[in-house]
């Protein structure tokens, strides 16, 4: 400590202590931010125009005695220097993160300079008078323009922002362009519930109106909107102004809200809350003498004595039916909230989980399951600024099958509880028990897998839009990069069962042409043994008439005899001569049955004379007077032919 304070010159130890807490405690950048050197390199006195540069002038602005003063004091713990080097001490710079609405300016000014001069550099940037500017961010809280930094030990980053109160965000048209960009940001309210001693966060896009707040938090306190009296409000703000118009801190105000006395009670508001008070003057006069009329103001906004808002529950208690129950809490869910919320599927948790999970892998979503339970107090927040957000409501549709559920009711619970388990195993059930009811919305992610289903992500009411969005889009990364992975696996179950089916198909043509060339082949067989049996009972046929042919025939006569002979020789298609004598008296009728006897019937051939050529087949008898003279030159033909 004795080295710290001859080599910075601080006597108060408190200052000392601060000093040290804004450098976590580290001594050396305690003291290097007190007096910091240029790498502790010694610099001589002719260098000095050098060092302070543009500075040179405000350098030797110390008394002459101060600088003897600390070399008296530090000698007994310093080495003495040559006479001719000194150390010199390098101007300290301080950077400085300015944030204005939408814009940053950095500012690099000399520890050595006061607050006012970063509000004249801001003046030129930001074109704001100083006299309309406060600078805010400060640690130690709000500082004077004349106050110089070094006073205020700053390390050598900093971050400030600047409030402008008096302006008017429809001063210009440039502001109107920030006005319209301030309204798609999202304000962090801290608002300090004072009889609860309690502080709640919330988030709020900046289109909301100042009303809107003092209603959602009419939800979480039980203070109606006539009774809340606040602090913490700009003086110009009213209840129809929008967050980004009313002049608030961005990104985050701070806010105190308690119950302001009724109008029977003459006493005096409490001190705490006696500072600022917002109540529009329509809700004044619409429920200032509503006491005339004999109706209980609890009755008149739904507020109970000590159970709060008085609502339709969302699902009726001990429903045996799924679907009659999702009916409801979708129609009383649209009553509280609005038109716009996730489409909730309208089914069980089994016909949900069929839906997501067990189409094509193309098709597949995520599972959703939003829990609500009317007896937490983030209810009425998360299901109107979270699950009826544009956003999240598009992104759930896209990408999530929703299913709701309400556990207000312990039946309806214990139901849920065992759906899970069923559905999920027992380890999703034992989760959702070990929930409060203060953590309540819960919002379960659940993804479908071969095996078995994978809660995801269980995400508490106590969120905001853009931790909501990113949980779900990481939800949706993870599920995306295991869908790929089913939908190559399909493609590829898919390609087999497809060229299995071609084989298949394939193999049932091929059968089937076989199938019809054996029918075929058993056809023509058939065929083939039916002209065979029918050409064989022709031969046997023929040879029948042959053979009874041949035993009819009268015997051949002798060459030497009474009557005239004729000896015929007949020549057969295949060129064979048969020989026989006939008597002359002989009709012709035995000549055909003899030729018929061997082989050629009369019905197929003819027979022709050769010389003269006649054809035989039309004589009605053969008489052998007619060849009297050469009875064995007779020669006959058969020829094949009709008669």
């Amino acid at each position: 400590m004795l080295l710290s304070k001859a080599c910075t010159g601080i006597d108060d130890i408190a200052e000392a202590i601060t000093l040290l807490e804004l450098n976590n405690w580290d001594l050396v950048a305690a003291i290097n931010g007190v007096i910091p050197q240029e790498n502790g390199i010694l610099q001589s006195v002719a260098s000095q125009a050098n060092i302070y540069g543009p500075h040179s002038q405000a350098a030797p602005a110390a008394p002459p005695a101060a600088p003897a003063a600390s070399s008296s004091s530090s000698s007994a713990f310093c080495p003495a220097l040559p006479s001719r080097h000194i150390v010199e001490r390098q101007p300290r710079m301080l950077n400085f993160r300015v944030e204005y609405r939408q814009r940053t300016v950095e500012v690099v000014i000399e520890e050595g300079s006061v607050v006012g001069e970063i509000k004249q550099i801001l003046e030129t940037e930001l074109q704001v008078p100083v006299s309309k500017m406060q600078l805010k961010g400060w640690k130690s809280g709000d500082v004077s323009d004349s106050i110089v930094l070094q006073s205020l030990h700053l390390p050598k980053n900093n971050s400030l922002y600047v409030l402008t109160p008096d302006i008017t965000p429809t001063a210009s048209t440039s502001q109107n362009s920030v006005l319209q960009e301030s309204l798609n940001q999202n304000f962090l309210l801290v608002i300090s519930h004072r009889e609860a001693q309690r502080d709640y966060n919330l988030n709020f896009p900046g289109s909301r109106t100042i009303q809107e707040v003092k209603r959602n938090v009419s939800d979480l306190t039980n203070i109606p909107v006539r009774h809340q009296q606040w602090e913490g409000w700009p003086a110009s703000a009213s209840d129809s102004m929008t967050l980004a118009a009313s002049g608030i801190s961005y990104p985050c105000h701070h806010l105190g809200v308690c119950r302001r006395s009724s109008p029977a009670n003459t006493q005096e508001p409490t001190e705490e809350c006696a500072d600022v008070h917002m109540v529009s003057d329509s809700e004044g006069d619409d429920f200032e003498d509503a006491s005339e009329f004999g109706v209980d103001e609890s009755e008149m906004f739904g507020m109970g004595t000590s159970t709060g808002c008085r609502k339709a529950p969302l699902m009726p208690e001990n429903t045996e039916n799924e679907v009659d129950a999702l009916l409801h809490f979708t129609a009383e869910f649209t009553t509280r909230y609005g038109e716009c919320h996730p489409v909730f599927f309208i089914g069980t948790l089994e016909a949900a989980s069929q839906e997501a999970f067990y189409g094509k892998a193309r098709d597949r979503k995520l599972l959703a399951i939003y829990l609500h339970n009317d007896e937490s107090v983030l209810g009425n927040v998360f299901c109107s600024q979270m699950m009826c957000a544009d956003s999240i409501v598009s992104y759930l549709s896209q990408n999530f099958i929703t299913w709701a559920w309400d556990v207000t009711k312990e039946a309806n619970k214990a139901r849920l509880l065992t759906m899970c388990t069923r559905h999920f195993g027992s380890v999703v059930a034992q989760t959702i028990r070990t929930y409060k009811t203060d953590q309540f919305p819960l919002l379960l992610i659940v993804m479908g897998k071969r095996t078995s289903n994978e809660v995801l992500n269980v995400i508490q009411g106590n969120t905001t839009v853009d931790e909501l969005m990113m949980r779900l889009m990481g939800a949706m990364e993870i599920f995306t990069a295991q869908q790929q992975e089913d939908i190559k696996d399909e493609d590829e179950r898919e390609a087999r069962e497809m060229v299995k089916r071609e084989q298949d198909e394939a193999y049932q043509l091929s059968l089937e042409a076989d199938r019809k060339k054996r029918e075929a082949q058993e056809r023509e067989q058939a065929e083939q043994l039916r002209l065979q049996q029918i050409q064989k009972e022709a031969d046997d046929e023929k040879e029948a008439i042959r053979l009874s042919l041949e035993h009819a025939l009268p015997p051949e006569p002798a060459e030497e005899g009474g009557e005239p002979i004729s000896k015929l020789r007949i020549r057969t298609p295949s060129g064979e001569f048969l020989v026989r004598r006939f008597l002359g008296s002989t009709k012709l009728q035995v000549l055909f049955d003899f030729v018929a006897s061997k082989g050629y019937p009369w019905e197929d051939f003819k027979l022709l004379t050769t010389f003269p050529r006649r054809n035989v087949s039309t004589w009605l008898e053969f008489v052998a007077h007619l060849y009297p003279q050469c009875p064995e030159s007779v020669t006959v033909q058969i020829v094949r032919g009709l008669l």
